[in-house]
């Protein structure tokens, strides 16, 4: 059984920084690659950030600048480094990991960014 675990969420400040952490656990092997999303209240879905294997990464252009993913292969921990937080960043932060055709997703972290 595979599980992903994200912390790291909270409240912070206009302008403040987060570090979401996303740890997998279980057997997963052959990691393809790994996503951030966030939902706010309200609103749909949407994708912030992705790594492939090949370490290529992309992200929303409303992120682009101050998010940085990153992972750690020995610990098969992702990473979502968020700085510069605006209001609009408040969300549940899921992570997603695609494996063989499958993806893996986690309960997701809720974070709020506000005076």
């Amino acid at each position: 059984q595979v599980q992903l675990v994200e912390s790291g969420g909270g409240l912070v400040q206009p302008g403040g920084s987060l570090t979401l952490s996303c740890a997998a656990s279980g057997s997963i092997f052959s990691i393809n690659a790994m996503y951030w999303y966030r939902q706010a209240p309200g609103e749909q879905r949407e994708f912030v950030a992705g790594r492939d294997s090949g370490g290529r990464t992309n992200y929303a252009d409303s992120v682009k600048g101050r998010f940085t993913i990153s992972r750690d292969n020995t610990k098969k921990t992702l990473y979502l480094q968020m700085n510069s937080l605006k209001p609009e960043d408040t969300a549940v932060y899921c992570c997603k990991f695609l494996s063989n055709g499958i993806q893996y997703w986690g309960q997701g972290t809720q974070v709020t960014v506000s005076s």
